[in-house]
């Protein structure tokens, strides 16, 4: 399939950065994220006013702002993998009126190996490279492979922080699970597989969509 409409759910650790990387390699597609298209239409006007009104004032940027600004983003793609969006059913029946997709897919990882994958994770401290204490460690413990830098555990990797972040995923994102899956739409995927397994997986999925 040739500019393929993706939508990749899963968890935060779950894996969605390093297969849409794959899926954006293999397909020549965008990769959509609610983030960058935030911060690349920061200063873009809507009923509601700008995305850097919010950001600036670390509120959450309300349903009605994300929605047109992916909209704009999915707009200028051909093809694309929507990644962190939507995060609730009310964006989900938005994206349905804007869009039609090929393919929905869920990346499927037990709690238990989401929280050991996120409180792994370490981040160097100059240049950002990410490693893992145990699926992807540095030449020298601590110190980054690219640059040198010190390598630290982010605030929001921390035990309690990952499991707060995983309720909020549970509770706002599940409904969005199950509407698909109704819809009888969603290709599950065992992500706790090797990447390169996963990959194989979703390649299939997109083949035979």
């Amino acid at each position: 399939m040739s500019q393929p409409k993706i939508l990749l759910l899963g968890a935060p650790g779950a894996g969605k950065g390093t297969q849409s990387k794959n899926i954006v390699e293999g397909y020549g597609v965008a990769h959509v994220t609610t983030g960058d298209a935030l911060r690349a239409n920061k200063d873009m006007e809507t009923e509601h006013g700008t995305p850097r009104e919010y950001m600036e004032a670390g509120e959450l940027v309300p349903d009605p702002v994300v929605n047109e600004i992916v909209e704009a983003a999915l707009a200028e793609a051909g093809g694309f993998v929507l990644d962190g969006y939507p995060r609730n059913l009310s964006q989900a029946e938005y994206l349905e009126d804007i869009t039609e997709l090929d393919l929905v897919v869920l990346l499927d990882v037990d709690r238990e190996e989401l929280v050991r994958r996120l409180t792994g994770r370490r981040v160097c401290s100059e240049c950002g490279r990410n490693f893992h204490v145990e699926f992807d460690q540095p030449e020298e413990e601590g110190v980054c492979d690219e640059c040198g830098g010190e390598l630290i555990q982010r605030d929001d990797d921390n035990e309690e922080t990952v499991k707060e972040r995983l309720e909020v995923f549970e509770e706002n994102t599940q409904p969005v699970i199950d509407h698909y899956e109704a819809a009888g739409q969603l290709v599950r995927i065992d992500g706790e597989q090797p990447p390169g397994e996963v990959w194989t997986d979703l390649e299939d999925a997109i083949e035979n969509a």
